[in-house]
């Protein structure tokens, strides 16, 4: 099979399907946090983390449920402890967004669309999880908007329907 150039290794190889070992590089906390500067260039290493593809499930959240929250609580109750996001359909009330040089903006609705999503679910050392999201949105005149969503802003206004994909680390696989 073979993968659209420029696109992530691990998107050409976790669509091989369940249980696939695949690797998934990350960049360190250090790296992530200095590309969210201000043109700060990122030459920092990235951490490959093994692992496997498991189990999708698609969601929907209900009208006036936080976007971030409620992603965390399906992974929850569905049993992931790491999770990928990996689309999902709907509208919100109102959107805030955190952009690439760490500005809040807040995107007027109401009924902001949401254009994409993509993200994360990781397990904290706490027990809890913690969904990163980032994604593009639609106001009401048609301007777009993108940027990290910030938990507890981003009410859903209709529905949202959103799909997930199990990710199994090779060191929670293996103990």
């Amino acid at each position: 099979m073979s993968a659209a150039p420029g696109r992530p290794k691990q998107a050409r190889t976790a669509a091989a399907g369940e249980g696939t070992p695949v690797s998934l590089a990350r960049p360190p906390e250090e790296a992530r946090t200095a590309a969210a500067g201000e043109g700060t260039p990122v030459n920092a290493a990235l951490i490959v983390e093994e692992g496997a593809m498991g189990r999708v499930a698609y969601a929907r959240v209900a009208p006036n449920e936080d976007l971030v929250h409620a992603i965390e609580k399906f992974c929850l109750s569905a049993g992931f402890k790491n999770a990928f996001v990996r689309g999902a359909l709907g509208s919100l009330v109102d959107a805030c967004l955190v952009d690439a040089h760490g500005n809040q903006r807040r995107v007027h609705g109401p009924a902001v669309e949401i254009v994409s999503l993509a993200g994360e679910v990781r397990l904290l050392d706490d027990g809890s999880l913690n969904a990163a999201l980032t994604g593009v949105v639609a106001d009401t005149a048609g301007s777009v908007h993108g940027g990290l969503f910030v938990a507890g802003s981003n009410t859903v206004c209709m529905t949202l329907e959103v799909t997930l994909e199990e990710w199994l680390p090779a060191s929670a696989t293996s103990s």
